[in-house]
């Protein structure tokens, strides 16, 4: 796979990001192009590999060294064909995903890994510009419905999938627009959302038919669905964020950051939005180390604070891999996102103890406290400090699927964790309703949602082959 020698000639290059002045005034993406031959170079690093650990380091098992090596070669409309083989959506997974292939690419071990998810991205991209990538309808219909509830990764994945297979999809949205987290969760720094929109049109053109505004269990009867449809994928995501009970939680100015998000990015579609809670002019916290906190550090930057403080309650990771993550399992160390670069204090081992505020009710303070390491978090004494703010952000993870309405009409069993529990092809304990996606796995990756939905889509298959 791509050049017997590549890996020995060519450096690790990826594309540079925009300097930070300039992208902190808009919302586009961060990074600049990178030219097509610079990439077949870094096609050409990837090595015949007797054993390519990228396929099980993918959640959706890319054919990663066949399509590096049709880069190199150029043979870039082969290689688009391969790279939609196993994934429905690269040009999200392209940009968004942290890439667990890379953490196991076999280059790895000596040398930093190939530019693997650059190179699937610039794969689609080049594809969608050439005009490769078209609708695919079925040739034969099945005559059967299918009710996709949720319109995030796992959802549009598994919606394609069947409606490919001849089945009649129907997508129920409760937002106003399609996309799920991939519309209302990620800004748009990271994806742009004309890209989810081309993909729509696709799919549109495919026979998938899509219903905003509906909010099955809400103002769209379960029952309704059970009688019109003859399976229903449950793939409403994880929605029920992790609180944070310590005094003073009431305060206004403290939110979810899955309640800031979607503000800034119903404001970059166009739409006005009233009370819009904005960082501008604030000094801003946001509780939470994860991607999510990243999201809300960066949105946060574009909106001009007076300061940001990011928290996160586990210790700082080392710089590099950990040696209780050895390759090829994702690595325990350091990440600097785009944001992190863009400014703000960032500190870890610190606990939120509470929040006090002005006369008008609204946080002036917040109170915390440095811990020991896991799994006990003992505050250390004589650590405890107040920081002033007026915009605490909670992004601290999520406990799983909302409860209420879909899942209690449904009746449909939870496990362990309180995600939608599935047994064989991801049918729940409810005859012919499937889940895909954080409602069934807990909080997790695009990729890996992708990979779901493409699972439960097969499962639905073959459930409606064999009724």
């Amino acid at each position: 796979m791509g050049k017997s020698t590549g890996f020995l000639e060519y450096a690790r290059e990826a594309p540079q990001r925009r300097p930070v002045a300039e992208r902190v005034n808009d919302w586009f993406e961060i990074y600049r192009d990178f030219p097509a031959e610079r990439l077949q170079q870094q096609g050409a690093r990837c090595m015949d590999c007797g054993v390519p650990f990228c396929h099980t380091g993918c959640p959706v098992n890319n054919i990663i060294p066949d399509w590096n090596d049709l880069v190199y070669r150029g043979r870039w409309r082969e290689a688009v064909r391969v790279l939609h083989s196993t994934n429905n959506f690269p040009e999200f997974t392209g940009r968004i995903c942290p890439a667990p292939c890379e953490a196991a690419c076999v280059l790895g071990i000596i040398e930093p890994p190939v530019t693997i998810k650059q190179i699937e991205k610039n794969i689609v991209d080049r594809a969608f510009a050439e005009g490769w990538i078209r609708p695919e309808p079925p040739i034969v219909r099945s005559g059967k419905r299918v009710a996709v509830v949720g319109s995030g990764p796992a959802g549009l994945a598994a919606a394609q999938q069947l409606a490919r297979a001849g089945h009649a999809v129907t997508v129920f949205e409760k937002s106003d627009r399609i996309g799920g987290l991939l519309r209302y969760g990620i800004p748009n720094f990271k994806l742009e959302k004309h890209l989810i929109d081309r993909r729509l049109e696709q799919m549109t053109a495919e026979g998938v038919e899509f219903l905003t505004g509906s909010d099955v269990g809400g103002n769209v009867p379960v029952e309704d669905l059970r009688k019109e449809f003859h399976a229903i994928v449950l793939a409403g995501g994880a929605g029920q964020p992790r609180d944070l009970p310590v005094p003073g939680r009431e305060l206004a100015g403290i939110h979810f950051a899955m309640d800031y998000l979607p503000q800034q990015n119903r404001v970059c579609e166009g739409d006005s939005v009233s009370r819009q809670i904005l960082a501008t002019g604030k000094r801003v916290v946001i509780i939470g180390g994860g991607d999510t906190g990243a999201d809300c550090l960066g949105t946060a930057h574009r909106q001009k604070p007076v300061s940001v403080h990011q928290f996160e309650l586990l210790p700082m990771p080392p710089k590099e891999r950990s040696p209780l993550t050895p390759w090829p399992l994702w690595p325990m160390q350091l990440r600097i996102e785009g944001a992190h670069e863009e400014g703000g204090f960032r500190e870890w081992s610190i606990a939120t103890t509470g929040f006090t505020g002005d006369a008008q009710g609204r946080v002036r303070q917040l109170h915390a406290v440095r811990v020991g390491p896991p799994p006990k978090f003992e505050p250390l004494p004589g650590t405890e400090f107040t920081l002033d703010a007026e915009l605490v952000l909670l992004a601290m993870g999520f406990l799983g699927p909302v409860r209420a309405g879909l899942i209690e009409q449904l009746g449909v069993k939870l496990d362990a964790r309180g995600n939608v529990a599935t047994g064989e092809h991801h049918m729940t304990s409810v005859d012919g309703v499937f889940s895909a996606g954080d409602m069934r796995r807990g909080q997790s990756l695009v990729v890996w949602a992708i990979r779901e939905g493409r699972d439960a889509a097969a499962g639905v298959d073959r459930f409606l082959s064999n009724s």
